[in-house]
């Protein structure tokens, strides 16, 4: 699966994606495994009202399923005017 960073996300982690196995089967599910990566990871993903999350690219909720998703998504929420 292509996990996807953007903004500050990206920044904490120190790269704008990564390819990885797993066997989450929520975004919530994949979060916890990818809190485990290390201390970059668990920065990034320490609040997570501050995080949008879209798989393939339709913006969806932490709660959501993974299975037969390719690729997700995790940016801090847009704003605009």
């Amino acid at each position: 699966m292509n996990i996807m960073y953007f903004a500050w996300v990206r920044e904490r982690i120190g790269a704008p994606s990564e390819e990885i196995e797993t066997r989450a089967a929520t975004v919530a599910d994949l979060v916890e495994e990818l809190r485990g990566r290390g201390e970059r990871h668990a920065a990034a993903f320490a609040d997570l009202s501050a995080l949008r999350v879209a798989v393939d690219q339709e913006l969806t909720d932490f709660d959501a399923p993974l299975a037969g998703a390719r690729e997700v998504a995790f940016f801090p929420p847009m704003t605009g005017g």
